[in-house]
């Protein structure tokens, strides 16, 4: 099946990805300010706190509940925010100073007595140093996933194809954050999942056009860097759309069905599913471009390193029949 016909005709992918090359930067720059001026929504599993989920069998009297919250000291911080479907809230409370030595479930239905019945259905409790250790390990996964990226696509290609694959991650994952940030999602261990999820479909998705680029360049008597490019991602468009827009609707379905407790995880992997697909056609290809890379100078290194490689295969051959 194919939405392009590819085998036919070729794209001028780079003259026509300009002014969305353009938006992708005021995007990232955009995602950037975002995150230093409105910041992140950290979940329980990184701020630490209490989060308790709340089942009434009629629709919940917010304004009763929070009213009720206050005047207990323990509660004085809470949030209450609605949750999934209808007659579900959730209370999360930063954490504690003071030391709790009754169950929490036994605090928070004494508290709401009087406000409905209900049903506690879910008591999470994660304290501050379990939550800074959280967060430096999602970080850590992060950076050393990059990094090895980094070398792998380094050893397989060459540094510039390395540098812009990064350059095109990074660029993914910010406007991934920024939009988390614009929506107020809770970043958790969910959200770093998919974070490190979208980082894998990223690059296979960048690796699928670098290879077809290289492919051209060992193929092709073409000197023209822009039009070996065009090429390679035109003939990966059908492919890429294909692929991507499976992933996307599995993800969509998950966020609209998989109800609250889905979207710390679904939501990042909406945009990032986009802007990652988006990337690979328009924003890596053009990176690329950017650094100075020589067609001619790539073929005269692999034609080197292929003549080292017979030369060695002729000692080795050498050797074993005894004629060295």
């Amino acid at each position: 099946m194919e939405i392009f016909k590819s085998h036919t005709k070729v794209y001028d992918i780079l003259e026509k990805g300009k002014i969305f090359f353009f938006l992708s930067i005021v995007a990232f720059f955009v995602a950037i300010v975002l995150v230093f001026t409105k910041g992140l929504a950290f979940g329980i599993d990184f701020a630490g706190g209490t989060v308790v989920q709340v089942k009434y069998d009629t629709t919940p009297p917010v304004d009763i509940i929070r009213q009720k919250l206050v005047q207990d000291p323990l509660f004085e911080k809470a949030s209450v925010t609605p949750f999934g479907n209808e007659g579900e809230v959730v209370i999360k409370t930063p954490t504690l100073e003071q030391k709790v030595d009754r169950d929490m479930t036994d605090i928070v239905k004494e508290v709401l007595n009087g406000t409905g019945n209900f049903e506690i259905r879910k008591v999470d409790m994660v304290g501050p140093k379990v939550g800074d250790e959280l967060r430096t390990k999602g970080l850590s996964a992060f950076m050393l996933a990059l990094g090895v990226i980094l070398l792998s696509i380094t050893f397989r290609y060459e540094f510039r194809f390395a540098f812009a694959g990064v350059v095109a991650l990074l660029h993914d994952i910010v406007i991934t954050i920024g939009a988390i940030s614009l929506f107020d999602i809770d970043v958790n261990i969910e959200t770093i999942a998919a974070i490190l999820t979208i980082l894998g479909y990223s690059i296979h998705d960048t690796i699928i056009v670098f290879d077809r680029v290289r492919e051209y360049i060992n193929e092709s008597k073409e000197t023209d860097f822009k039009k070996i490019i065009n090429e390679a991602v035109s003939r990966t468009l059908s492919r890429t759309l294909l692929t991507s827009l499976t992933v996307f609707f599995v993800v969509l379905t998950l966020y609209l069905f998989g109800g609250e407790i889905m979207h710390s995880f679904s939501f990042p992997m909406l945009v990032g599913v986009t802007v990652g697909t988006y990337s690979s056609v328009f924003v890596a290809a053009q990176l690329v471009i950017w650094t100075g890379f020589d067609v001619n100078k790539y073929r005269a290194k692999q034609t080197e390193k292929l003549k080292r490689e017979k030369e060695k295969e002729k000692m080795r051959s050498m050797y074993e029949q005894g004629t060295l």
